[in-house]
């Protein structure tokens, strides 16, 4: 069926070359070149073999040119620029441009660097970038369905408003293509939506976007693809990561190279999922690690790890591979980014070897490496931690009744700690040993019936998209703060926002308070 479709468009496409008007005759026969090669690519090249990441997805689209007109000078023109206004001037130039150009230039603005947040705004505002954007909203239906969902991504990268009519157009069109979209196509304006935009029209487009995933979830083939979803959309919806399980991987599991049974265990890991058949699996999982683990690279060692920490998974021999004093002296110290962030899941790693596997010997991370550093309390303050700390001040009354900002040897940090006697009332934190410090500061043991209690608040991207599930890399805080044995105050933003006053904020504190402790004595 589809030879014959190929066959018969290609000799349409022959009869339309031969009656062209002879003055274009180069650009027709382009034309007929390129169509009949897409056609015959895509008549023998199965939709579904996808590549194996979602980065190589994206850069492998990036390379396609989405317009078939005599004018491909254009395209190069717009693929070779390094600079904004070098797009701009494309307008400028006498050059006719189209829908797809514009398209072309926004994608490629997208991806272009800005030396300053202001310059990303001030180029929204060029009188320049608004007509390219009249000029895609006059002709949006006949944008290539491939360019228009890189698109739609381009523009959230920009930060175009959430009021921009053009971006809410471009939103619409999605919506009515959204069943001719190709499933990669989809993941990835999922993922989009995600991570780009947190405007409430665009989390409308993901929940429409996520059905469409899990009601055709069915058109994926290949396990490469099956874990390039799972690790970049699975975690924005429970019950998509149900069908995506439900294509067994288990069945596929034994012949599924370890690089992708790698990239499973770590996108379970961020949604803390845990699949029906979970022993069989993990079951693989510690077969296939035994023999290879020491041999990966050092980072994806350690990410590998901690991930069978969140899903409480992590056999002694894995803890000891990356505790051992020959492994992690690697990354004591490292001053990038990724050294840091490497050593902080190490600490967690640690923690998980303390506080969840008594009958683990050892080695553990020295107590010089798990001294909090100042990276650990120098991070932005968010609107919600704001009024948490501030509302803390006012209901401890004095600093020695509390500590705000606890960095634990643990690898997190709490954002209060206080210590309520049998009565609940507060005892001056700072007479007392604290063994969850790396440095001590009390000498005296707490009085019989007193009780810690840590404030953790939990923001919106701490959560599973949709839900009030957190995702794995709290769940595992929360488990560590729990077995080094405080109470725990959750404060979570979809809760602190119904609050309006100061008086609410305390009194909704206080409440959480007693019920801690109350739920406490009634074990």
């Amino acid at each position: 069926m589809a030879a014959h479709l190929v066959k018969q468009c290609t000799c349409l496409l022959r009869e339309a070359a031969r009656l062209a008007p002879a003055m274009a005759p180069i650009g027709q026969l382009r034309l007929a070149r390129v169509a009949q090669k897409t056609l015959t690519s895509s008549a023998t090249s199965p939709s579904s073999h996808f590549p194996s990441s979602m980065m190589k997805l994206v850069e492998n689209e990036n390379e396609k040119v989405f317009t078939l007109y005599p004018g491909n000078h254009i395209d190069q023109l717009i693929k070779k620029a390094t600079r904004p206004e070098e797009l701009l001037e494309l307008l400028d130039a006498g050059h006719h441009l189209n829908n797809n150009h514009a398209a072309l230039i926004f994608i490629r603005l997208s991806r272009l660097p800005f030396e300053k947040p202001e310059d990303k705004a001030s180029l929204i505002q060029d009188a320049r970038f608004q007509q390219l954007l009249h000029l895609l909203n006059s002709q949006i239906s006949s944008v290539w369905h491939g360019t228009l969902s890189r698109l739609l991504r381009s523009l959230y990268s920009l930060g175009l408003p959430e009021t921009s009519k053009e971006l809410q157009s471009v939103e619409q069109e999605v919506r009515w293509r959204m069943r001719r979209l190709k499933y990669r196509h989809l993941a990835l304006l999922a993922e989009s939506c995600a991570t780009l935009s947190r405007k409430q029209h665009s989390q409308e487009l993901l929940a429409e976007l996520l059905m469409h995933l899990e009601r055709r979830w069915t058109e994926i083939e290949d396990g490469r693809t099956l874990v390039t979803i799972m690790m970049k959309v699975g975690h924005l919806s429970e019950s998509l990561m149900n069908r995506l399980e439900d294509k067994h991987f288990l069945n596929r599991a034994q012949d599924t190279p370890l690089p992708h049974l790698c990239s499973m265990l770590l996108a379970f890991a961020r949604l803390n999922f845990h699949p029906d058949q979970e022993d069989q699996f993990f079951s693989l999982v510690h077969e296939k690690l035994g023999s290879e683990l020491a041999g990966l690279e050092p980072a994806l060692q350690v990410d590998l790890v901690w991930a069978l920490c969140v899903l409480q998974q992590a056999q002694e021999a894995e803890l000891q591979t990356v505790l051992h004093p020959k492994f992690h002296t690697q990354f004591l110290g490292g001053k990038s980014q990724k050294d840091q962030n490497i050593f902080q899941k190490l600490l967690h790693i640690n923690a998980t070897a303390l506080l969840e596997h008594p009958e683990y010997s050892g080695p553990l991370l020295p107590a010089s490496a798990v001294a909090p550093r100042p990276s650990a309390l120098d991070r932005k303050v968010t609107p919600l931690q704001k009024e948490l700390q501030e509302t803390l001040k006012g209901l401890l009354g004095s600093a020695d009744r509390g500590s705000l900002e606890v960095a634990t040897q643990y690898g997190w940090v709490l954002d209060a700690e206080v210590l309520l006697d049998s009565d609940g009332q507060f005892l001056p934190l700072r007479d007392f040993v604290a063994p969850h410090l790396a440095q001590p500061i009390g000498s005296q043991p707490p009085p019989p019936g007193a009780k810690r209690l840590a404030f953790l608040r939990w923001e919106f991207p701490n959560f599973n998209n949709r839900s009030k599930d957190l995702l794995g890399r709290f769940v595992l805080a929360r488990r560590h703060i729990l077995a080094a044995g405080f109470l725990i105050v959750d404060v979570p933003f979809y809760e602190w926002l119904e609050l309006k006053s100061e008086w609410q904020k305390g009194a909704y504190l206080k409440d959480k308070i007693r019920k801690a402790m109350s739920e406490e004595l009634a074990k």
